[in-house]
């Protein structure tokens, strides 16, 4: 597997932790992580999105404001 491959499969599995812990934070009201662990996720995804913008998606957590996709 290539590096972009790579990097392709660590943004997808950033999106996919970043969802599920919104999803404990604001549906649950349960989360199962801390607010600064959770900032590192989100964090790291913006770094991938930056340095390898092919690999934004509209439903990226990243592309949202206040909750909602843009």
């Amino acid at each position: 597997m290539g590096n972009l491959e790579k990097m392709k499969k660590e943004i997808e599995k950033l999106r996919e932790e970043i969802r599920y812990h919104d999803w404990r934070y604001y549906v649950l009201a349960d989360p199962e992580i801390s607010d600064k662990d959770y900032d590192d996720l989100v964090r790291r995804l913006k770094e991938l999105e930056e340095k390898y913008p092919q690999f934004i998606t509209p439903d990226s957590p990243t592309q949202r404001v206040s909750g909602a996709v843009l």
